[in-house]
């Protein structure tokens, strides 16, 4: 399968384009704020310098978020432009997801490990997620208050990497022997790609007219309660 996976829920937009689960062609900015003027010119880019045409694809993936209002109002519109014209489905993958996936990928975690991506919201507060190595979900995607008692029934536990835009505050914070951070993690296209091809065979698509992202400015502020492993 030929997917378009588009990534802009954060400072990063990305686009990549993947066959059968490699990544054939990818376009990345870091700078920032840089969505709205590189975003369709790299998609453009993309496919003058594959075999393929934009024609070609059989579905378009994009990071659903918690994201950037404006990041994702700009991915998800052009995504879903696309899907419109061509008559293609659309795949939506959540952020924190995507980012662990790229973690597990990249950065070759403990097995035994749990993944806990973070993304920044405001004042202490982030959106955060519980994974295993398998990218089985151990606790609801929440928003959470970073103080010093977060996630401490698991550090008692179990060792657990913490990455994400959100990170830094919990270094604040978590203190324990337990808790490593991985620096430097930004979501991208390329770590959309198996999630999007396992959601692609599994026929898990999104109605095009009618499907939002989750933005940040929807944030409400809840202290979860997960079960411990």
């Amino acid at each position: 399968m030929l997917l378009l996976n588009i990534e802009t829920s954060a400072q990063v937009c990305s686009v990549c384009l993947s066959k059968n689960g490699e990544v054939i062609e990818i376009r990345e900015n870091r700078e920032g704020k840089s969505h709205a003027s590189t975003l369709t010119p790299y998609i453009e880019d993309i496919f003058k310098s594959s075999a393929y045409t934009i024609n070609d694809i059989d579905a378009v993936a994009i990071s659903k978020g918690p994201g950037s209002y404006t990041g994702l109002r700009i991915g998800v519109s052009t995504a879903k432009g696309i899907c419109f014209a061509l008559n293609k489905p659309l795949i939506a993958i959540n952020t924190l997801k995507v980012l662990s996936s790229g973690v597990i990928r990249t950065k070759n975690p403990d097995k035994n490990a749990l993944i806990v991506p973070l993304i920044d919201a405001r004042r202490m507060e982030v959106y955060s997620a519980i994974f295993d190595s398998n990218l089985n979900e151990i606790g609801e995607i929440k928003a959470e208050i970073i103080d010093e008692n977060s996630f401490n029934e698991f550090l008692e536990r179990k060792k657990l990497y913490f990455f994400g835009d959100g990170a830094e505050k919990c270094k604040t914070f978590v203190k324990h022997q337990n808790a490593l951070f991985i620096d430097g993690i930004l979501p991208s296209s390329s770590y959309l790609v198996p999630l999007a091809e396992e959601a692609f065979k599994e026929n898990r698509f999104e109605n095009v007219a009618y499907f939002e992202p989750f933005y940040l400015k929807d944030f409400v502020a809840t202290i979860p309660k997960r079960k411990v492993l």
